[in-house]
């Protein structure tokens, strides 16, 4: 990174540019500034779309095997910088050292992934001579790129979710402007140096630090074809009402229930479900929340949680052994501490945790909570979860349903008749059996219901999602 006199510019279909507008990022560890970035204004958010325009002409008249070959080429970039990224993450985020270099492998995936599917953007032969009129004709389903793609992306993944934008994006043969969170900008920027190296056409691509209000204005632009968000419901909510483009894909929160069936690998699923509650201090969209056991093994799934719980590490997240860092700043814990004492207060029995230093919230564990308090009904995005006994597997169904939220749920049970009624039962975007809702592969469909939005990521189904489908037909049969 550059010395932090020296602010990062921001990138506006190619060219490098600074503001006298200036936003500091600060380690959420150290709670230093650890660079600064310029801030584009609207008229550079009204050039890049400009750039854009120009760049979408180019990327849709190109072979998909020259597409497919620049995104490889970042991939590689990305391999050949990975330690800068992941230092990148770890000052930004705060994420942990392993997590960060998960992160960073996971996105030169994305990558690769989206260079794949760049070569399977197929279509179909529809045969019109079914019915009286259709003779000689016939229908060729063809999907063509939508234009230029506003990606907005959270701080929680600030590598990978940008790669989850772009990547499909110009596999597509869109250009794509991406608007990083203000609290992790240096990954997107660092992003947008690989697409440059890899020799993506300049025009095609902006990174573009700004305020909300300036990215509002890009929102409601009607030269943007589809707005792809992934953030709070809130804001979520308020971008999609607002844009003009009817095409916005919306990835948003969640408070994930995994049920605990008595027939379960029980060590198994208190490692799992460990792992997915405090990954990350717990600010992940599909974070294990509600733990959801059957009452016959409740105590013993307790123990489980609780002692896994107890002997995580906190701390630094730039030690190799730290399991828990901080969360994105100190106020964002000092808000789930919050919730956790309002839970206390209300009945709840805290087992393990419930200690803030800073803006590390060491992993907690609650119990005898009830539905309506915020650490249950809302997204708590920190290291906490509930457990909740249950007597009937259709009880649990009905209480992991019962929420706003639909992103994933998980089940450990191997019963094949409970996991075909948890399918029915529970309206998420996903269900992972016999394992938790943390679990993501990148290539795999992932979206959620209800709150938590609409729209489905991974590459392939991205692609989808930033094309649409043309239909031609080609009458062989010239003469009356």
């Amino acid at each position: 990174m550059q010395d932090i006199q020296d602010p990062e510019p921001f990138l506006v279909g190619g060219e490098w540019r600074t503001s006298p507008a200036v936003l500091d990022v600060t380690d959420p560890y150290l709670g230093c500034t650890v660079a600064s970035v310029c801030l584009a204004g609207r008229q550079d958010c009204n050039d890049a779309i400009q750039a854009a325009q120009s760049g979408f002409m180019q990327m849709r008249d190109l072979p998909a095997y020259r597409r497919s070959e620049w995104l490889v080429a970042m991939a590689d970039y990305l391999e050949e910088h990975a330690d800068e990224a992941t230092d990148i993450i770890i000052s930004e985020a705060g994420k942990p050292r392993r997590s960060a270099t998960g992160e960073v492998t996971r996105s030169i995936d994305v990558l690769r992934i989206s260079a794949e599917e760049s070569r399977r953007i197929g279509g179909e032969i529809l045969p019109l001579d079914w019915t009286q009129g259709g003779d000689g004709r016939t229908g060729y389903l063809y999907r063509v790129p939508l234009g230029i793609i506003l990606g907005i992306t959270p701080f929680n993944f600030p590598l990978n979710l940008a790669c989850h934008k772009l990547g499909p994006a110009l596999a597509a043969g869109n250009a794509c402007i991406l608007k990083p969170a203000s609290k992790t900008p240096l990954s997107s920027l660092f992003l947008g140096k690989a697409a440059l190296a890899a020799g993506i056409p300049p025009k095609a691509i902006s990174v573009l630090p700004c305020l909300p209000e300036t990215a509002e204005v890009m929102v409601r632009d009607p030269r943007i074809s589809m707005v792809s968000f992934t953030g709070s419901p809130e804001v979520g909510w308020h971008l999609q009402a607002v844009a003009r483009t009817p095409r916005v894909g919306l990835e948003l929160g969640g408070n994930a229930a995994v049920i605990v069936h008595e027939d379960a690998d029980l060590t198994y699923a208190a490692a799992r479900i460990v792992q997915g509650a405090f990954s990350y201090s717990g600010q992940t969209c599909i974070s294990v929340q509600r733990v959801l056991i059957h009452h016959a093994v409740y105590e013993e799934m307790r123990r489980l949680i609780c002692e896994r719980t107890a002997s995580l590490v906190t701390g630094d997240p730039s030690a190799p052994e730290t399991d828990v860092g901080p969360m994105v700043s100190e106020f964002a814990a000092i808000t789930a501490e919050k919730k956790i004492r309002e839970a206390i207060k209300a009945g709840a029995i805290c087992c393990t945790g419930g200690i803030r230093e800073g803006a590390v919230l060491h992993p907690t564990v609650l119990e005898h909570t009830n539905p309506t308090m915020d650490v249950n009904a809302a997204e708590l995005f920190a290291p906490g979860l509930t457990l909740t006994p249950y007597q009937t597997w259709a009880e649990a169904i009905e209480m992991a349903a019962k929420t706003p939220y639909g992103l994933q749920a998980g089940i450990f049970t191997n019963d094949i008749t409970r996991i075909h009624q948890a399918a029915r039962g529970i309206p998420v975007g996903g269900l992972i059996v016999n394992d938790i809702p943390t679990f993501r592969m990148d290539h795999m469909p992932y979206g959620g219901t209800k709150r938590s939005g609409f729209g489905r990521e991974g590459p392939r189904s991205a692609i989808r999602e930033m094309t649409e489908e043309r239909l031609v037909v080609i009458n062989q049969q010239n003469r009356c």
